[in-house]
């Protein structure tokens, strides 16, 4: 039976900092390599064999999957980097610290604006190719963006918006794979694995809200021939 592997990039320098990441292109944290070696590491015991590995193209998540490949021994697997895998667009709440924004808007507004399925939160007024925070400047639309068409860009998104987003990567590729009794392997973001997790398990929008995905614990989905789930497991990480 095919097996999916989800996971959500170690910790980045942001979660650390208790920013907002969205699309800003971010680093791990030195917590968040361990967490990536600690998920290969959990993954290898689990003995699976992955014919393709995805991730979005921000490069938290892509130091992630390398490491983690890396544990298993599978570097040699083909890597697919899509835009469709990004964190949501979290617009002009982009690089702002947290409390900061809990302060200036309300606790309560900015629990809408991060997980409301519907609510936007207000858009940033440009595609700005990089962001300076704190006298360090972050790629933000840059040249990997290059072959998305204009009008697929966002400058706001909520979990409807990205998983829409998400959903013709899923539908096209991912379940094909499946379907063929591949194995396979997708690290992502907090709110695209949110969208993931809606479509694989049926959830509704107010259940897929709810739902919680911690940095770097592996969710393995085991399927049955009508790719209906036959088994899911968490791995937890040890690393916090």
């Amino acid at each position: 039976m095919p097996k999916l592997v989800l996971l959500r990039h170690g910790q980045s320098e942001w979660n650390q900092s208790n920013r907002f990441n969205g699309w800003i292109d971010t680093y791990l944290s030195a917590t968040g390599k361990k967490q990536a070696q600690d998920a290969g590491q959990a993954l290898l015991k689990q003995e699976i064999h992955f014919s393709r590995a995805y991730s979005s193209v921000l490069s938290r998540t892509i130091m992630t999957i390398n490491r983690i490949l890396d544990e298993l021994g599978q570097s040699y697997i083909p890597l697919t980097k899509s835009w469709r895998l990004n964190e949501r667009h979290y617009g002009i709440l982009q690089g702002e610290d947290k409390d900061d924004m809990r302060a200036k808007y309300g606790k309560e507004q900015v629990q809408i604006w991060r997980r409301s399925y519907s609510v936007l939160p207000p858009k940033q007024p440009a595609y700005d190719p990089t962001v300076t925070i704190d006298g360090r400047t972050y790629p933000a639309f840059d040249h990997r963006y290059a072959q998305v068409p204009y009008g697929l860009l966002p400058l706001s998104e909520n979990i409807q918006s990205t998983e829409v987003r998400v959903r013709p990567l899923f539908e096209e590729e991912i379940v094909p794979r499946l379907r063929a009794g591949e194995d396979v392997l997708i690290v992502a973001h907090g709110t695209s694995i949110r969208a993931l997790t809606k479509l694989i398990e049926g959830l509704t929008p107010d259940q897929v809200t709810k739902v919680e995905i911690p940095n770097g614990e592996p969710i393995i989905y085991e399927f049955d021939k009508s790719l209906s789930v036959y088994k899911k497991e968490i791995v937890r990480s040890s690393v916090k």
